[in-house]
């Protein structure tokens, strides 16, 4: 198959707390390392990006060193917790931004869906916007036009096609968005988390628009998610970025399972920084009823809790603390949330240190891996702290009859359940 997308040691460089990384001086420093053949001497003094320790660094490699070849008609999925760089690399594909050292290479006409905002000019209608993106893209006017009507349909936004797009909703945006990009017919299609913003049913149309333009279109697809379920059903294979690098590439179910079983990942608890925001995470950790002390190994028999100690700087009704299990795949299995208010409602001075727990029945989740997400928020309006994978566990079997199901699908949660028999009557 050929190749559509090459990448050699990609590098992005920031200065912090600046516009722009570079200087008259420095660009003159770069000019006189060239001429000796020597390396540029400003990538000797840049930290690779991490949000779990302070960086003390003027410099900061939002990527670096990152090569990668994608085939044509493959749909690849980038994985990485927020701040691996997974944005900046969606952000160099689309030329929004070059790479400040490194080649890359791409070969087709590029849509891109990369955040709420972006693709569209907020002043003209969803009419016009369909009409400039097309035109960006080279289609004539004609070709647009026999593509309208299906754009619309699949979007759900034609009552409000004339109306300027700054007077949208995010959803409504996103919808329209996604339509434009996945109808215009672009070799590579470029979609980061911005889905997360649609609905459920939105979010799996999507999804089966992508498979059908790459099955049979042959269309190349890069697609970013937190969601490991979508990115398990969805890509051929993924990369996997950790603080700008590329740890790992190869079949979906394998960098899946790399990236829930990161070392950070396996601790049964997780301390975070203060952070200058409202509220957020102090420390997560998880524990058997069974024990004082948090572990990540649990008996399948024995309620698991789960405590969120959270620092609340300046309290806003509405904030909710919620957490998502995930299985080992991807595929999450509930997801619960509590608004801090009913917590605290007894608390006169709400500000301070806090501490929240849940507790998860036993015989509820079968033997296996799981993962948690968490998060602090008023829900779909704004997030004040997110936690992704933060706490990785097993529950094990141990003294049941499970051990006789082993290798067998039972489902991903058991259900303690009540049966009762009575004697058939033919004749009722």
């Amino acid at each position: 198959m050929s190749v559509v997308i090459k990448a050699d040691k990609v590098s992005k460089l920031y200065r912090l707390g600046v516009i722009s990384s570079k200087t008259l001086s420095q660009d003159f420093n770069r000019f006189l390392a060239r001429l000796r053949g020597k390396e540029d001497p400003y990538l000797k003094i840049g930290a690779l990006n991490s949000r779990d320790i302070k960086n003390e660094n003027d410099f900061v490699f939002a990527l670096k060193d990152i090569s990668f070849e994608i085939n044509k008609g493959e749909i690849v999925g980038i994985i990485g917790k927020n701040g691996a760089g997974k944005s900046t690399l969606l952000k160099i594909l689309s030329r929004v931004t070059t790479p400040s050292t490194g080649n890359l290479k791409v070969k087709g006409r590029i849509a891109s869906l990369l955040e709420v905002g972006t693709g569209f000019h907020q002043e003209l209608t969803g009419r016009e916007n369909i009409y400039l993106n097309g035109s960006i893209l080279g289609m004539s006017k004609k070709e647009i036009t026999g593509k309208f009507d299906e754009i619309v349909d699949f979007s759900g936004v034609e009552t409000y096609i004339d109306t300027p797009v700054k007077r949208y909703s995010s959803g409504m945006y996103v919808r329209l968005a996604f339509a434009v990009a996945a109808h215009l017919e672009p070799e590579i299609l470029i979609v980061d988390e911005v889905l997360a913003v649609g609905d459920a049913e939105f979010q799996k149309k999507c999804l089966g628009k992508m498979q059908e333009v790459s099955s049979r279109d042959g269309r190349t697809i890069l697609f970013v998610s937190h969601n490991m379920g979508a990115i398990s059903s969805l890509c051929t294979s993924a990369i996997l970025l950790e603080k700008g690098l590329l740890k790992s590439s190869g079949s979906t179910d394998n960098i899946i399972s790399q990236y829930l079983t990161t070392e950070n990942s396996l601790k049964p608890f997780q301390e975070f920084e203060d952070q200058d925001t409202e509220v957020y995470f102090k420390k997560i950790a998880i524990h058997s009823d069974k024990e004082e002390s948090a572990s990540n190994e649990l008996d399948v028999r024995f309620p698991v809790t789960i405590k969120f100690s959270y620092k609340v700087k300046n309290f806003i009704n509405g904030t909710s603390i919620a957490f998502s299990i995930y299985s080992k795949s991807g595929t999450k299995l509930f997801y619960s949330s509590v608004k801090i208010d009913e917590l605290l409602e007894n608390i006169d001075d709400k500000t301070g240190a806090h501490t929240a727990e849940v507790t998860i029945p036993g015989y509820f989740l079968t033997p296996g891996s799981y993962f948690i997400n968490a998060s602090l928020q008023i829900e779909n309006i704004q997030m004040f702290d997110f936690k992704e994978g933060t706490l990785h566990f097993e529950i094990i079997e141990s003294g049941t009859s499970l051990h006789k199901f082993k290798g067998k699908d039972i489902g991903l949660v058991l259900v303690d359940l009540e049966w009762k028999n009575s004697v058939y009557e033919t004749a009722l």
